[in-house]
């Protein structure tokens, strides 16, 4: 196992992982969520989920408290395949969120329901 296949496996140990259809049906149901695109400046701009905010992986740490100042909001993080977004999510455990979740498979997951997409 490469060392950063370890990493993103302890850090999804220490989260919580919702499943593609969960995060689209809370999406669908209104729920009070913030969700989090944490891909890359470029992968943001070609696409992205619908009411996503970004904050890039690299920078996530200093911007999260201007987007999302509560710190019990509850959080869903995404990235392309379900890794970023799960050490993102330990990160923001570590600063003192409280409701934070990795959507388990990213946007290809996302993408390969057919579910919306904003160009």
């Amino acid at each position: 196992m490469l060392r950063v296949q370890k990493l993103v496996a302890d850090a999804k140990a220490n989260i919580q992982e919702l499943s593609v259809a969960q995060v689209h049906d809370l999406l669908a149901n209104n729920e009070d969520i913030v969700l989090v695109d944490t891909r890359e400046d470029h992968e943001w701009e070609t696409d992205h989920l619908p009411s996503a905010v970004h904050c890039s992986r690299g920078k996530l740490e200093f911007l999260i408290e201007d987007a999302v100042p509560d710190m019990n909001s509850k959080i869903i993080l995404y990235c392309r395949s379900g890794a970023r977004s799960a050490l993102a999510a330990e990160s923001l455990q570590k600063m003192g969120y409280t409701n934070v979740y990795s959507m388990n498979g990213g946007y290809q997951g996302w993408r390969q329901s057919g579910l919306e997409i904003i160009s």
